[in-house]
């Protein structure tokens, strides 16, 4: 049960954060402006899929997968490759991620980016923009349909974009009651982790046009990125393929179809 472990740890941490919220939303408020990660998204995916790489030490399911990655070398190689954003995990205990990780990455290049973590209290919203990233993650299945209303009008309130993740159509309704404008399909089953390939391709007609599409996980192949691209997305989150891959910047160059 990897999704209930995970937020069970992440809901722990939180409830012993006695920062004021106030005080942290005034902060956040008062940070430069964002790059801007769903409109690049949008210019890119004009002319090309968009890639959002991410930066990913390990995982629950496959354990390691690059636990010494330099994060400015890794986020330099993905935007030469032609990245037009970064995702950068930042949850410790189960994915070895960091802030620091986050913020190596964003000095090092000039691409938004997204903070990949398991959001589940308004001061994670905060620390997301304090720390520098332009987006924050929102999973529908790991939220309340109250959270998700209130979260997400905090983080467009302090000036982030949005990602809302979700697995189902019943997830999809909750995103779009919200009036989410960045939608993730995570083709990745969050209790078994399983990849099912087709989900994507299933959903994408159900999103709005005017809502952008991303598709998230089991994108290994330049033939899974064209699937996805022929069937409506503008864009795929990828991160396994790319963090193992022998030549980063190709391995992205070959996703941007």
């Amino acid at each position: 049960m990897y999704l209930n472990d995970i937020l069970q740890h992440h809901r722990r941490i939180a409830s012993l954060d006695e920062r004021d919220l106030d005080d942290l939303v005034a902060r956040a408020k008062a940070m430069p402006a964002t790059r801007g990660f769903e409109s690049k998204l949008k210019i890119d995916s004009t002319t090309h899929l968009a890639v959002i790489a991410e930066i990913k030490r390990r995982s629950p399911s496959r354990g390691a997968l690059n636990n010494d990655l330099d994060p400015i070398e890794i986020a330099t190689s993905y935007v030469d490759g032609g990245a037009s954003c970064l995702s950068v995990l930042t949850d410790e205990q189960f994915f070895g991620g960091s802030q620091d990780d986050l913020q190596k990455a964003r000095n090092a290049t000039t691409v938004p980016i997204l903070r990949k973590d398991f959001t589940v209290d308004p001061r994670d919203i905060c620390d997301a923009r304090l720390m520098g990233a332009d987006c924050v993650l929102l999973i529908v299945a790991a939220l309340s349909s109250t959270e998700i209303m209130e979260f997400h009008k905090l983080a467009v309130g302090i000036g982030l974009d949005v990602l809302v993740e979700v697995h189902d159509q019943r997830e999809l309704e909750v995103a779009l009651t919200v009036r989410a404008t960045l939608v993730g399909i995570n083709q990745r089953n969050l209790t078994t982790f399983e990849v099912d390939h087709q989900r994507g391709i299933r959903m994408a007609s159900s999103i709005p046009s005017d809502v952008v599409r991303v598709a998230e996980s089991g994108i290994r192949t330049r033939s899974d990125a064209q699937r996805l691209r022929d069937a409506g997305f503008d864009a795929v989150l990828v991160g396994e393929s790319l963090v193992t891959a022998k030549n980063i910047s190709e391995r992205v160059k070959d996703l941007c179809v």
